[in-house]
């Protein structure tokens, strides 16, 4: 960690390589990535990330980027196990783009004063040198503290990251810390280190699982408003009948099989005889093919993502707006299936639970937007509380509070 005096004459070395191009006093590391960053154009005075990716084309860049399937291990190992408070952890990808930032909320809202925002440029050449862009440019692990920041207006601040790569060692970008001192520890280089290892082996044991089920990917899609689309196996899409949207769901959900006598107490509030659920699945085998196994319990023979699995990612990545995006409304609504019933409660249950703890007046007025929320009695009360006096939302909270308490009979 440095001392006042290495802060000191490090921002000494910096001011003197900017005058004279000398790079005494600093790391080699860290001298090297003044000049490309001198040479790339940086300005040390006003750096300038731009914001490359936002909006959709930011959530669809990360829903196909392979790193999404780290998030969780990410998420264990740093943010919810050795991170807690004064640090940000952020994942790139391999352009240095920032993808996705959790962390203390008061320093991701201090360090967007420098440009250090999801979707921004990271790299080298647009923010100058620091731990993600750098190790980005070295291909290893990279701890930058305090003034050995390129730009003036980043050296309060100090990170370590490390290279991600993927299993056949392509670069997919850079897991980074960021906050003050303690981001350049030693300790935090122990823990970056080892979380990247741990994500780069999830990433070899995801491979190995979908390598020999890749001719029987398939997608489904089940928050529709009549039934659901199957996407593969083989090509083109497919429209479900309600109970073999029923039978996928609720196999994708017990992935390690269902006999039945289970299927037939979760697909009919009166429980279906074991005859009538062996002719539903030899039905759906007719429609999914190779998606379904010849074995008993039935369960799936192949890889099956779901649009309930995708909401659930974002959930437990924390990203609570990417979930409402991939959310618009409750799984198979036309079902009265208790299995299912179970699956579309608990959704909806966790994505008002995640709404309701962002406490974002922006995602509280989309929630409430939606059917599910109109009469949510608890998020207008938020609304009303989060909104400015005299605001359209503030007025809308606190009318719809009143039309629910005439409702209800409440004073």
């Amino acid at each position: 960690m440095p001392t006042d005096r290495t802060v000191a004459r490090t921002l000494a070395a910096h001011e003197r390589f900017l005058t004279t191009g000398a790079t005494s006093d600093v790391r080699p590391l860290v001298a090297e990535s003044w000049r490309r960053s001198l040479r790339g154009g940086v300005d040390p005075e006003r750096p300038s990330p731009p914001v490359v990716l936002s909006g959709a084309e930011l959530y669809a860049h990360r829903d196909t980027h392979p790193l999404r399937q780290a998030l969780p291990v990410v998420r264990g190992l740093l943010l919810d196990a050795a991170v807690s408070e004064e640090f940000l952890v952020a994942l790139t990808d391999a352009e240095g783009r920032l993808l996705w930032i959790a962390g203390d909320s008061r320093v991701r809202e201090a360090v967007a004063g420098v440009g250090f925002v999801e979707g921004a440029s990271w790299d080298e050449r647009h923010a100058g040198t620091n731990a993600p862009g750098t190790a980005l440019v070295t291909g290893g692990t990279v701890q930058v503290r305090a003034a050995e920041h390129f730009s003036r207006a980043v050296q309060p601040w100090s990170c370590t990251a490390a290279v991600l790569r993927d299993p056949g060692g392509r670069v997919l970008g850079a897991l980074d810390v960021t906050g003050r001192e303690g981001a350049a520890s030693l300790l935090m280089l122990s823990l970056v280190r080892a979380t990247a290892t741990a994500v780069e082996s999830e990433l070899r044991a995801l491979d190995a699982l979908n390598h020999p089920s890749t001719a029987t990917a398939a997608r489904l899609e089940l928050m529709r408003a009549d039934s659901g689309v199957l996407h593969g196996p083989g090509p083109g899409a497919r429209a479900l009948s309600l109970r073999h949207a029923e039978l996928l769901l609720l196999l994708s959900e017990h992935p390690r099989g269902l006999h039945a006598d289970e299927l037939a107490v979760l697909l009919h509030p009166d429980a279906m005889s074991d005859v009538a659920v062996r002719a539903e699945v030899s039905r759906l085998r007719r429609v999914a093919g190779p998606l379904l196994d010849h074995s008993r319990p039935y369960r799936l023979a192949g890889a099956l993502s779901t649009d309930v699995g995708a909401v659930r990612e974002s959930l437990h990545a924390g990203e609570v707006r990417s979930a409402l995006d991939r959310y618009p409304g409750p799984v198979l609504p036309r079902s009265r299936a208790p299995g299912v019933e179970l699956v579309r409660e608990g959704l909806a249950a966790d994505v008002r639970a995640a709404v309701l703890h962002a406490a974002d007046p922006v995602l509280l007025e989309r929630w409430l937007d939606r059917e599910e929320g109109a009469d949510d009695w608890t998020a207008w009360e938020q609304l009303a509380r989060l909104s400015a006096p005299g605001s359209v939302s503030r007025a809308r909270a606190t009318g719809r509070l009143d039309l629910l308490r005439r409702r209800f009979g409440l004073r």
